[in-house]
């Protein structure tokens, strides 16, 4: 794992990249997987996203060489050294608010840097704590996500194309106090704080493994992403998970899949209007594993 000092002078570096093919190389060269993503766009370009993320100096010249304008993916969590905070900006939902309460409870310190998204938003980088187990999750009301095992982040220099216009990532400010990491339970607790689940009697319905159904949903092909998301969808509400906590737990999955977040949302919506008889089960559907609460296993994502 890349350090912290290494890797906010590659940020720093890459960000000042005159081509996306340089910034692309500075990330690889440094330790750093990269992946391409679709010029103007966060879908990632290769078969399997992240996943596919190397080092390796020939694959990274070649992807480029093939689409001089994708964007820059890079995976979260170990393998690249950092967790990222994204703060969201769209609609009425502004996680600056949450964002600032969070530092006033002081669960926001020690970040590396500050990176300006182009929809006016934030992503707080962190380094990743060693040994892992900083998972990717959403706390959607609160209008912020982690980005740790299991996600991705678009980084500097690239450009993404929005309702604004064409508008690139820039780092806005580098931290040159000590740094530390993130503790993402306690900030997740802190943004959306769960009750606790009831006791639901016995001979209801069969409970789920959250976390094994995102991984599939996250695996869906093309033409698979939007049934695969409603049939999982489904089965949380049939277990009575509200629909926001249905929402943390399958929208990254879905949105690495290649749906927009406009997409995620209508589909989860259909799904809890829709739920009622079980819905056949699509083709390489996971089995639901029995005696696994889902709303534990409802905040985790495959790494």
């Amino acid at each position: 794992m890349v350090t912290p000092d290494v890797l906010t002078g590659v940020w720093a570096r890459a960000a000042d990249a005159s081509s996306f093919s340089g910034a692309a190389r500075e990330f690889a060269d440094a330790g750093v997987p990269v992946f391409p993503c679709v010029p103007g766009g966060k879908r990632p370009l290769t078969g399997h996203g992240f996943r596919d993320a190397t080092t390796d100096g020939g694959q990274v010249s070649a992807w480029w060489r093939q689409h001089p304008q994708a964007n820059i993916g890079v995976p979260t969590g170990v393998a690249s050294g950092v967790v990222v905070v994204d703060v969201d900006v769209h609609g009425p939902i502004d996680g600056f608010t949450a964002f600032g309460r969070a530092q006033e409870a002081g669960l926001v310190d020690g970040w590396q840097l500050l990176v300006s998204t182009p929809t006016g938003g934030m992503h707080a980088y962190y380094p990743a704590t060693p040994g892992g187990g900083q998972r990717s999750w959403q706390a959607a009301r609160a209008g912020i996500d982690c980005r740790g095992e299991g996600g991705y982040i678009v980084a500097p220099p690239s450009v993404v194309a929005g309702e604004r216009g064409r508008a690139p990532y820039r780092v806005r400010r580098i931290n040159t106090d000590p740094v530390k990491p993130l503790d993402d339970r306690r900030l997740r607790d802190f943004l959306d704080p769960r009750p606790t689940p009831a006791t639901r009697p016995t001979g209801h319905v069969r409970e789920v493994n959250a976390e094994r159904l995102a991984g599939w949903v996250a695996g869906r092909p093309e033409g698979e992403r939007n049934r695969g998301l409603f049939w999982a969808a489904c089965r949380l509400a049939e277990n009575g998970i509200p629909p926001v906590d249905t929402y943390a737990a399958l929208a990254p999955a879905a949105e690495h899949a290649g749906l927009t977040a406009r997409e995620v949302s209508a589909t989860i919506r259909s799904a809890y209007r829709t739920t009622g008889p079980a819905p056949r089960t699509p083709a390489g559907s996971p089995s639901e594993e029995p005696r696994r609460s889902v709303q534990q296993a409802s905040g985790r994502l495959l790494s």
